[in-house]
């Protein structure tokens, strides 16, 4: 009986510890949003007309890069409320592929993980040799094409 909840605890405390880890890291990352949408307000409401073409096209490389940046970080948050949904679920840091734990180290460095480290690498190592077909297939496309 003791075992169960000591093992009830720990799995307790490691749902709070992850709970702790998501929550923070979200929270970081709305504050970074809304301080880079505050700031392209700001500067989208500066003078333009003053500017050259070379510093407009500046600016709008800016811009863009923020834009990205923004949507980078959105998508992130999206995968957060993800992950904490999965923790409600009692579903969060088991790995989609295989089912085992995923590393809480690793849940620490990517706490919206949804793959184990070793499955997480099988499914990269495949999409490379994916990538690496297709380039291949474009390229004797295209000699084919050459040659007819």
């Amino acid at each position: 009986m003791a075992t169960t909840t000591k093992t009830k605890g720990a799995a307790k405390s490691r749902y709070n510890e992850l709970r702790k880890i998501l929550e923070e890291r979200r929270r970081e990352l709305m504050n970074d949003v809304q301080g880079r949408i505050r700031d392209v307000r700001a500067e989208g409401h500066k003078e333009r007309d003053v500017l050259d073409q070379g510093e407009s096209s500046e600016v709008d490389i800016q811009e863009d890069i923020e834009f990205a940046l923004i949507q980078m970080k959105s998508e992130t948050l999206t995968k957060i409320d993800a992950a904490l949904r999965r923790l409600e679920e009692g579903a969060y840091g088991d790995c989609f592929e295989c089912g085992d734990q995923i590393s809480e180290a690793r849940l620490r460095a990517l706490p919206f993980a949804v793959r184990c480290k070793d499955c997480e690498e099988a499914r990269e190592t495949a999409e490379q040799r994916e990538r690496q077909l297709a380039q291949r297939r474009g390229s004797s496309a295209l000699y084919f094409d050459v040659q007819g």
